[in-house]
């Protein structure tokens, strides 16, 4: 295990996983790293800016006077709004990633299978080293693809419960003072 810390070896053992998986892995790779990057762009948000956000909102909603007016509540939707959109930013994206990536594991088990077809066609499937390496390109990318779906699935889940405490923590904390109107003829 210590021996993937050193960088030829890690080196290693990412090119000999490309070959056996094939050229899908690597679309899996890249699609893995851009999916993460943009979570964890999602949570350095939700750790900083997004607390700055809500601090901001709520000062500008308590800085007026008026709070129970039409024009007060419009107010009051479009910063709860301003919350929402800016806090689900990049979701859209890492959702499709998320569910492009088992698409990708079954393009490389298709691909695999597509290659040991050929091998039995060519050598009558007499070659099993070659089929053998076939059914590598095709479960390989396949594990792959799930695996990468799996973890993008749990910070999804993660990042929208995020979403939902951020908005609506903001829209509890933008209260609406309603003070009853004395009725004439009534005490």
């Amino acid at each position: 295990m210590l021996e993937m810390l050193n960088p030829v070896a890690a080196y290693g053992a990412i090119t000999g996983y490309l070959d056996a998986g094939g050229p899908v892995v690597l679309a899996l790779m890249v699609t893995a790293f851009l999916m993460w990057m943009l979570i964890i762009e999602r949570l350095v948000f939700f750790a900083t800016a997004s607390g700055r956000m809500v601090a901001d909102h709520q000062q500008a909603w308590r800085a007026r006077a008026d709070h129970e007016s039409w024009f007060a509540h419009a107010i009051r939707e479009r910063l709860i709004s301003e919350m929402r959109v800016e806090a689900e930013r990049k979701m859209g994206i890492i959702k499709v990633l998320v569910l492009v990536t088992p698409l990708l594991g079954l393009l490389g088990t298709v691909t695999g299978m597509i290659e040991v077809f050929q091998t039995i066609t060519s050598s009558g499937g007499a070659n099993a080293r070659d089929m053998a390496a076939g059914i590598s390109r095709a479960t390989i990318p396949t594990m792959s693809g799930l695996a990468v779906s799996l973890t993008g699935v749990f910070a999804i889940s993660l990042l929208e419960r995020r979403v939902s405490a951020r908005v609506d923590g903001l829209a509890d904390s933008l209260d609406v003072h309603h003070t009853p109107k004395a009725q004439p003829g009534v005490s």
